[in-house]
């Protein structure tokens, strides 16, 4: 008897590759290694202004059959709106609804023009009433990334959903030492605040503690100009894109890894730096990492305070022994997170 055809969806952007790309792209490979026959599709691009479009789009888009004419048995979809694919076994394994017309929606709504607002009240309130529907009416399954996800669902639109923790991507991770730097690696994005980071080492009393980010973005500029007007050269280095390569070998061999982004629905850095036995420094209102990290055990869960930041990374700087242990704590954690479960989970029938 053949193994069963999965097709896993998502919606993708050119020349970005988010999380959630990374989650897909690792389920594909990990369902092919349980033995199924699994390929990844990319539903048309939702820019803004044209996400009704998409919708409509990824909508026709067929996910029925294979180009052989065989019979696909079951679609996974992802972020917005690649869960508008139509099959009769269709989970969804969310990563984010639109998060501007959502959590985000406050802050978008303010930089707005007064014709901007009433266009993108009508365009929230339709997606709102799309997504709704979608996600209720036309699942087999629904399962969340996070309990942020979760709440988020239950908070607008009462959204009942499973959660489902995603593994770290499949990398040779490794620990070789825990130098005297701590890691930091995310599209450089506002979103993301390494500017928390940046603040936070000018106020560091360890003099010896380095920060080296890694990444793009277009908020690279604008952290560059940070470093220089608080004369931190010497102390913090933004690294640029980095190979899978060199990442491993920046986990291997940090302190510690800092990610305090703003609400993250995820963040696959936490899973990474606890599979390098790294302990993680993040911020009480950083949604998914902040699930993960207990604070005191496998790292810090501290306001988003750079002098409060500062306190954790000088007790990180002085005690390289506690690092260790928070580590092996993490690295416990993330044993419990397989991508056996996962596919057991979103396979069943």
């Amino acid at each position: 008897m053949p193994s069963r055809r999965i097709c896993v969806v998502t919606s993708d952007v050119p020349f970005v590759s988010g999380g959630h790309l990374t989650i897909a792209r690792s389920l594909v490979l990990q369902l092919r290694e349980f033995g199924y026959y699994a390929d990844l599709v990319l539903t048309p691009q939702n820019r803004f202004g044209r996400q009704l479009s998409a919708y409509l789009a990824t909508w026709f888009t067929d996910v029925g059959l294979t180009g052989d004419e065989e019979q696909i048995d079951q679609v996974i979809s992802f972020r917005y709106p690649s869960y508008a694919v139509r099959h009769p076994n269709h989970i969804c394994w969310l990563n984010h609804r639109m998060r501007e017309y959502y959590d985000l929606w406050d802050a978008f709504y303010l930089t707005l023009s007064w014709k901007g607002r009433m266009k993108e009240l009508i365009r929230r309130f339709l997606i709102h009433k799309i997504d709704n529907y979608l996600l209720k009416k036309r699942l087999k399954r629904l399962y969340a990334q996070s309990k942020t996800i979760q709440s988020r669902l239950l908070r607008w639109g009462g959204i009942p959903s499973q959660v489902l923790y995603p593994p770290a991507p499949v990398r040779r991770y490794r620990t070789s030492a825990y130098q005297n730097f701590i890691f930091a690696v995310s599209r450089l994005d506002r979103l993301k605040r390494l500017d928390l980071l940046i603040d936070a080492i000018a106020m560091v009393k360890s003099r010896g503690i380095r920060c080296l980010i890694a990444g793009e973005g277009k908020e690279g500029d604008n952290l560059l100009r940070k470093i220089k007007e608080k004369g931190l050269e010497g102390r913090v280095r933004l690294l640029g894109w980095v190979d899978d390569t060199t990442l491993i070998d920046y986990y291997a061999r940090c302190r510690g890894v800092f990610f305090g982004p703003l609400n993250e629905d995820y963040g696959l850095v936490t899973l990474e730096a606890f599979s390098s036995r790294k302990p993680v420094l993040t911020c009480q209102d950083s949604g998914g990492p902040s699930e993960l990290v207990e604070d005191g055990v496998s790292g810090f869960v501290v306001p988003p305070v750079p002098a409060m930041i500062a306190e954790r990374i000088d007790l990180m700087a002085e005690n390289p022994a506690l690092c260790q242990q928070m580590g092996e704590n993490g690295f416990e954690l993330a044993l419990g997170i397989t991508w056996e479960k996962v596919i057991q989970e979103l396979t069943r029938e």
